[in-house]
């Protein structure tokens, strides 16, 4: 009934849980989870994941904030995005959030390498018609303008993808669509100060809709503040329903048949 279209389930905080969390998504009705990778050491861990349960599937790339890990060159991400069941390139993107505060003082202009990483797995998706998983925070502007230098305009051949874990304003999300791009929402929305993302998931077409944890991430209410897990999904699906005016149901569905849609050769 409801897919969790972003979790990491190889993190420490998980990973150790595997079969209690299994037996939770199957009691919550959550029948099928993507794996995100994060880094290149950690794809082998994702990739098992995928391999071992047919309701998991995988991602290959280098987040955009991950220092100090191997520096994924394009053939990198060529070779494990032809691997099974990996359906997707990323995630991938741009993370200027704090970055004086949180990289030595370092500003926009020091972050070629992210910008860099970035169009590396934007040609990977181009060459293997997989979806990106966008994060970008405190940095829209540059995100949009690099898809766009890169061809991935929303004309044909481009590969699209997913803003994941959306934040961001009205704007931004009206040029994500305008780029061919889907729209996931996180337990974020659920947060009681939210309301300006709540306005933008019901903005957003339901076609065009994804739900996901994050998890260990951005638990939602009513368990902010604790471990998240696939299992909690349904609770972002029922803050959007009630934000749309809609059925549970019906945004089980939606956001499942895009899950379908936009990771190909995803099957139910």
């Amino acid at each position: 009934m409801f897919v969790d279209s972003h979790c990491h389930l190889t993190f420490p905080e998980l990973a150790q849980r595997l079969p209690e969390i299994r037996q939770a998504m199957a009691d919550a009705q959550v029948d099928r989870a993507l794996c995100i990778c994060t880094t290149l050491e950690e794809f082998d861990e994702v990739h098992a994941l995928a391999m071992r349960y047919d309701n998991f599937w995988a991602s290959v790339g280098v987040h955009p904030d991950s220092e100090g890990v191997t520096e994924p060159s394009l053939d990198d991400l060529l070779q494990r995005a032809a691997l099974p069941r990996v359906v997707a390139i990323g995630e991938t993107g741009l993370d200027y959030y704090q970055m004086e505060e949180r990289k030595g003082g370092r500003g926009v202009g020091d972050m070629e390498w992210q910008r860099q990483r970035f169009r590396t797995h934007i040609q990977a998706a181009r060459q293997t018609g997989k979806p990106l998983v966008i994060h970008t925070r405190a940095a829209s502007d540059d995100t949009v303008a690099i898809l766009r230098e890169e061809g991935e305009d929303g004309s044909p051949g481009s590969s699209g993808g997913v803003f994941h874990c959306f934040t961001e304003s009205a704007e931004v999300a009206r040029a994500a669509l305008d780029l061919g791009f889907y729209i996931s929402f996180s337990g974020i929305v659920t947060f009681k100060k939210a309301q300006d993302l709540r306005d933008v998931a019901g903005f957003v077409p339901l076609d065009r809709l994804l739900i996901e944890t994050d998890s260990p991430y951005l638990a939602p209410v009513p368990y902010r503040g604790k471990v998240n897990n696939p299992s909690y999904v349904p609770y972002v699906a029922r803050q959007i329903a009630e934000v749309r005016g809609i059925a549970l149901e019906a945004v089980a569905q939606a956001t499942s048949s895009n899950f379908e849609r936009l990771f190909t050769g995803v099957v139910q």
